[in-house]
């Protein structure tokens, strides 16, 4: 199973497989085309309410923590687990790149998805 992650403004590779938008909003400034989504499911996109709480606690001492515990919680939602499922399903089936206009890919909830996907876990 081949999940990456990657910025949706970051050109398309023919590695990248099925491309999937994780996040809430569409990324400012680019078009439907330019992106090459395939799939936007933003039931396991983190909620407004967690943005909102973890940009206004970026500097905070174990923020980030936080926010990889509450995004899991809200992960563990009903709508959230089919859709990680079929993410999982689909992942099964070729490579899948997880995009994101999150500056630091690595250090985000885009991040959280993939080591979901790639363990099997739930959370």
């Amino acid at each position: 199973m081949t999940v990456r992650v990657r910025r949706v403004y970051e050109p398309p590779e023919p590695e990248d497989g099925t491309r999937v938008l994780v996040d809430r909003l569409w990324p400012r400034g680019l078009s439907k085309e330019a992106a090459h989504v395939d799939e936007w499911p933003k039931a396991i996109t983190p909620s407004t309410e967690l943005r909102r709480w973890h940009h206004a606690q970026e500097d905070t001492p174990d923020a980030e923590k936080e926010f990889r515990r509450r995004y899991k919680a809200e992960l563990a939602e009903p709508d959230a687990v089919e859709r990680l499922d079929a993410l999982r399903a689909l992942a099964g089936e070729g490579p899948v790149t997880l995009i994101t206009a999150t500056r630091s890919p690595a250090q985000s909830h885009a991040s959280v998805l993939a080591e979901l996907l790639t363990s099997g876990g739930r959370h």
